[in-house]
């Protein structure tokens, strides 16, 4: 995966803070069709986080719930009255079993992601400033993880942490390991090169005259500028983190219905009701993984775009002009932006 590199004009770094912070920034960048992507993705990742916080306020019954004051639910029934997305053939309630997946989802992208960019940006910081064996070392490394595929490994962690039968925090973990390893190489990666080239840049050769250790260097010279990719990377990786979850669920190896809810694991219960013209008990599931993932990714597409200043200069042209000095305009835009750089 490449990312193209942000150019900062003078214009950015005299916005106010909140106006040069990830998306935000982006989305005073973006024009046409372009910002109508970025919105849309922003509008389906907004309402996953609003489920995920408000799961308890907006989810009707508990997620392993199979009975209330009137009695116990009735098994597969089809979407309407109090249940409205229907019931499963065990009798949970679809609709809560929705609400409450949004939070085993975040959970799991939480944990992954947060511990892959913790040790992946440290690698790569260590790696690309100091360079030598250690530097050939770890790309090896990373490149040799770097080759198994994630829900294999989540299959193994699964097993080894839960003998394959997964609570709420056995599940996550299972999954969220298996995430970690497979995304360290990714950030490592990204850091390590942006590394390489920052350290030649004549700040730090400053920082190294006045006699900064190398741990000073990294840390208030080198980090914060080799960082500015990670949101791009994050957005990514959480959809790949909601799809690897789905599919340890889906293959039987997810998190039990009385533990938590879980996509995957609800789509894996729904096959057998297909033959029978139960449609509900998978649709409903899986449409909550695909708008999420659609969401995360349009995100992601988005900000990879927009943190090309070419692909900034064609689409400013266009809209401004839309004629044929539209090439011209940009070529100018693009000059503008690297002049002020």
């Amino acid at each position: 995966m490449s990312t193209a590199p942000t150019i900062e004009t003078g214009a950015d770094r005299r916005a106010p803070w909140f106006r040069r912070l990830p998306v935000i920034s982006h989305f005073n960048k973006s024009v046409g069709l372009q910002r109508g992507m970025l919105v849309a993705g922003l509008v389906l990742t907004g309402i996953f986080l609003l489920t995920a916080i408000f799961a308890p306020l907006i989810a009707p019954f508990g997620f392993s719930q199979i009975s209330d004051a009137g009695g116990s639910f009735p098994a597969q029934e089809a979407p309407g009255g109090k249940h409205l997305m229907g019931t499963t053939v065990g009798g949970y309630d679809v609709f809560s079993r929705v609400v409450w997946g949004s939070q085993t989802a975040i959970l799991v992208i939480i944990v992954a992601v947060v511990m892959s960019i913790f040790i992946g940006v440290a690698l790569g910081l260590v790696s690309g400033y100091l360079g030598g064996w250690l530097d050939r070392i770890l790309v090896v490394i990373a490149d040799a993880v770097y080759a198994f595929p994630s829900l294999l490994v989540a299959i193994v962690m699964a097993i080894v942490i839960s003998g394959g039968r997964s609570s709420l925090w056995g599940g996550i973990l299972a999954a969220a390991i298996s995430i970690t390893v497979v995304f360290i190489p990714q950030y490592f990666r990204v850091i390590r090169a942006e590394t390489i080239r920052l350290k030649a840049e004549p700040f730090v050769e400053s920082a190294k005259v006045v006699g900064a250790s190398n741990i000073r260097i990294m840390r208030r010279h080198v980090f914060k500028n080799a960082t500015r990719t990670l949101p791009l990377i994050f957005t990514l990786n959480a959809s790949e983190a909601i799809l690897t979850l789905a599919g340890l669920g889906f293959l039987g190896f997810g998190i039990e219905p009385t533990s938590a809810a879980e996509w995957g694991f609800d789509l894996n219960k729904a096959l057998a009701d297909t033959t029978s013209g139960i449609w509900w008990t998978g649709v409903f599931p899986g449409l909550a993984i695909v708008l999420t993932v659609l969401g995360l990714t349009l995100v992601g597409e988005s900000i990879n775009d927009l943190n090309d200043p070419r692909l900034r200069g064609r689409k400013a042209a266009s809209a401004g002009k839309g004629g044929p000095d539209s090439t011209t305009a940009a070529q100018a835009a693009l000059a503008g932006e690297v002049r002020s750089s």
